[in-house]
């Protein structure tokens, strides 16, 4: 074993800057679900650059700390991981200003959820033609419109004559901002999302309380579910409609709430774009020909 000395400190520092990048991602989860707007998409991406910024300047021995031993020399693997630290840095800054960061997507908040959604300096995004937004849309991931209620989705479905597109997701859901920012958004996806489906995005782990008389308890397979958030209703949705409960998870509907017959996508399963591509299409066609 080697001995203990001036570089297990550096160790220990780095794994702290590490710790506290890692909180970071935590603290962001608990803020989206609770949906405090605390720690929004820019003041995160901030943070984590300001961190690896430091972390980089450490090893490089710009500054050290109480109990560092002197640095002579910068050893190949501190060279090394300062490297790596600068380049996660580099990486990082662009999602500032809107970039996907598709590297780490899954461990940000969602692109939608920020002061300046798209980047900072840049406009709200949109990907319906301004004023058009029907009431209950919200902009979704990449500025797709979506409704968050599914009654609403429905009924607007049933009006443009359009598929539903149900997303089961979640806020603290890591694997649906991958899908999101990895999948919805390439070439041939995002055509569908955007003109020819309606997409309820339903958040099972959404806090809100629902009305008084709304609340209740249902059995689902001889187990009883307690229903008083908003989360919970679309949680009990899709386990006792689609007998899953893992997110996301993606089915295709008509107007009138028939599901179609291409089944249901995952990330498992669908998380290439092209997979998911074939899933989507193959749901329009059937819809067309009914």
């Amino acid at each position: 074993m080697p001995k203990s000395g001036g570089w297990l400190n550096v160790v220990k520092v780095v794994l702290g800057f590490l710790e506290i990048a890692f909180a970071l991602t935590y603290l962001s989860k608990v803020d989206t679900g609770l949906q405090l707007h605390w720690l929004e998409r820019e003041l995160f991406v901030a943070l984590e650059v300001a961190l690896f910024l430091g972390l980089t300047f450490y090893l490089f021995g710009f500054f050290k700390l109480p109990h560092d031993s002197p640095l002579e020399r910068l050893s190949v693997g501190r060279t090394m991981f300062a490297t790596l630290a600068l380049a996660f840095t580099l990486y990082l800054l662009p999602g500032m200003w809107g970039a996907p960061l598709k590297l780490i997507n899954g461990f940000l908040p969602p692109d939608f959820y920020a002061e300046s959604p798209g980047g900072i300096g840049k406009a709200t995004p949109s990907n319906t033609p301004a004023g058009s937004m029907e009431s209950g849309m919200e902009n979704g991931p990449l500025g797709i419109p979506v409704f968050k209620d599914y009654e609403q989705a429905k009924a607007y479905a049933k009006k443009v004559n359009k598929p539903l597109f149900l997303d089961f997701t979640g806020w603290n859901c890591i694997n649906c901002r991958a899908m999101e920012q990895g999948v919805w958004g390439e070439p041939g996806v995002i055509e569908h999302l955007k003109n020819d489906v309606v997409i309820a995005s339903l958040y099972v782990d959404e806090e809100v309380e629902l009305p008084v008389e709304e609340q209740k308890t249902i059995n689902i397979d001889g187990h009883d579910m307690e229903i008083k958030t908003v989360g919970n209703k679309w949680s009990a949705k899709q386990i006792k409609e689609f007998r899953a409960s893992s997110q996301p998870y993606y089915v295709m509907q008509m107007p009138d709430g028939t599901n179609l017959k291409n089944g249901s996508a995952d990330y498992q399963n669908h998380h290439d774009p092209k997979k998911f591509q074939s899933w989507l299409e193959k749901g329009l066609s059937e819809a067309k020909n009914k």
